[in-house]
């Protein structure tokens, strides 16, 4: 039996009055928790949304040891095909892994109104840190230690996975590697959120966004929080933001 999901992890599946749409997709080891304020706000706003949990998320970490970046990418973009099946217009919203999920589907989906992302992933990592994760799996050892939960608020917290799966982390790296060379192509409006303190997907990463891709892109820098920026001291500054952007590419 499968193990079932945790408490606050649940995805959200609205359908609101406006003829736009929201996707809403959460990062690597985590789960809809962190992206729910978000989601949230675009449902009070009447779009329709859609926040899926991705494949082997929001359970156990041995559900997300069995699955790879494919089995992520295919979750999103069925659900992109779904919503933009019912709105005239369709924004997409990520969170670390969810922001390269969402420069992912831009690629394949240049149709997609505009893009929020919120510390995504989308440099390479060296070759030097691929070796070592590759020899840690050849040596027998499956996961190391969580990487959720990077916040500066006291008291606020991701309900992330507690260990990190080595093979699905090797999976996201191949991916953002070939994403990372096609950045150029990606012409729609991006409204990109950095932390300028992260300890999970370096500051580097919104640098090499902002330089790289072809659409216009406006770029806000977060002061006061880590990662899951999200849950932090500037989550309503990203709320605000988030209103701004919709209310001006779907409208």
């Amino acid at each position: 039996m499968s193990p079932s999901i945790i408490e606050g992890a649940e995805p959200l599946s609205v359908t609101g009055e406006a003829s736009g749409g929201v996707l809403v997709l959460h990062g690597f080891t985590g789960n809809p928790q962190s992206m729910r304020p978000i989601a949230q706000v675009c449902v009070e706003k009447g779009y329709s949304v859609e926040m899926p949990l991705l494949p082997g998320h929001g359970t156990d970490i041995s559900e997300m040891l069995q699955t790879n970046y494919s089995d992520y990418i295919a979750c999103a973009d069925r659900t992109l095909q779904e919503l933009k099946g019912r709105c005239e217009s369709v924004v997409v919203i990520g969170l670390s892994m969810g922001g390269t999920l969402s420069l992912d589907l831009a690629l394949s989906h240049p149709d997609i109104a505009g893009m929020i992302l919120v510390n995504p992933l989308c440099e390479a990592p060296a070759e030097s840190f691929i070796d070592i994760l590759e020899s840690t799996l050849e040596s027998g050892i499956e996961t190391f230690q969580g990487i959720g939960s990077d916040i500066a608020m006291e008291g606020s917290t991701e309900l992330s996975y507690p260990e990190t799966p080595l093979r699905p982390l090797l999976s996201l790296f191949g991916a953002v590697g070939n994403i990372s060379t096609k950045l150029d192509q990606i012409t729609i409006p991006v409204l990109l959120f950095s932390s300028v303190q992260d300890h999970v997907v370096p500051p580097s990463n919104g640098d090499l966004l902002e330089k790289t891709v072809a659409g216009p892109i406006d770029r806000v820098m977060l002061e006061r929080s880590y990662h899951v920026a999200t849950l932090d001291y500037d989550a309503q500054v990203i709320l605000d933001g988030t209103v701004e952007f919709l209310d001006r590419i779907l409208s």
